[in-house]
């Protein structure tokens, strides 16, 4: 008597069944799993991280902007200043304006495109600031105030922006400014001492109104402050990565088991059956 499941061998059929991983497989896919989920949520907490030093960062530059002027750091103190430490610090200093070396640099604000006017102004004890007495549009020409008048101008420490801007480079020596540079301005009208930064002017006229209609007076008070804030998001997107991993891992594991149930159940029914035919064979 014969059948199908019987092989001439009598061992148990060879008949193709879901197919499953090697260990070595499944040790080496379980260590790449355990790699990425550890490294998608070092990413993720290293982002919560950035968040808290972004929104303490954003809290300490809300006090200066709004704190009472104080004095603007003075030689002694030009080294230590940092844009971490003094960016956006509401500062004040008095002195005369050097109209003759005023610096047009390349702007884009909320009134349109044109150029920032930067005018250095002197202190009574010889110290340069550069300010930034605000904007004006293009193919207008700044106002001056009286030669020799002292004034106190209030507003923002700025850090210098050297180098340029608007993918173009500082042009001095054709005096073409895309940045704020304040060590390539100075040197570029001989000016000394000057503080290593600049003053972005508050609103208001820092000068006489001009007479003459073709000046146009510079319009202060116009710095954004503004932090790009995506370590939320991105702290979302790295959990949401560790987590499809070790879903992902969950699933294998789980599959890889019903796989083996169900290899190791039809082999112990074949087994049977292969037993049941041998006995009625005989």
């Amino acid at each position: 008597m014969t059948d199908k499941s019987v092989q001439t061998s009598g061992s148990v059929s060879k008949e193709a069944g879901p197919l499953f991983r090697s260990r070595t497989t499944l040790v080496v896919l379980a260590v790449i799993a355990a790699v990425l989920f550890t490294g998608l949520l070092a990413l993720g907490t290293w982002q919560v991280y950035r968040l808290q030093w972004k929104l303490a960062l954003i809290e300490r530059v809300e006090q200066r902007v709004h704190a009472p002027a104080t004095p603007a750091p003075g030689p002694a103190q030009w080294p230590q200043v940092s844009a971490a430490n003094d960016e956006y610090r509401h500062v004040s200093v008095s002195g005369t304006y050097l109209y003759e070396q005023t610096v047009k640099t390349q702007a884009v604000t909320e009134l349109g495109a044109g150029f920032w006017v930067l005018t250095p102004l002197r202190t009574a004890d010889g110290n340069i600031f550069l300010i930034n007495r605000g904007y004006i549009p293009e193919r207008a020409t700044p106002s001056s105030g009286a030669p020799g008048e002292v004034l106190t101008v209030s507003g923002l420490l700025r850090i210098s922006e050297p180098g340029g801007g608007f993918l173009r480079h500082n042009d001095p020596a054709a005096n073409r400014w895309y940045s704020r540079d304040v060590q390539a301005i100075a040197a570029q009208h001989k000016l000394a001492p000057v503080a290593p930064y600049f003053i972005d002017a508050a609103a208001g006229k820092l000068a006489k109104p001009a007479t003459d209609p073709a000046l146009t007076e510079p319009v202060g008070g116009l710095t954004v402050i503004s932090f790009h804030n995506n370590h939320l998001v991105y702290a979302l997107t790295w959990y949401a990565l560790a987590l499809m991993v070790a879903g992902a891992a969950f699933w294998l594991r789980r599959e890889e088991r019903k796989v083996r149930a169900t290899r190791a159940d039809r082999i112990d029914r074949e087994t049977e059956d292969v037993g049941k035919n041998r006995s009625s064979s005989e």
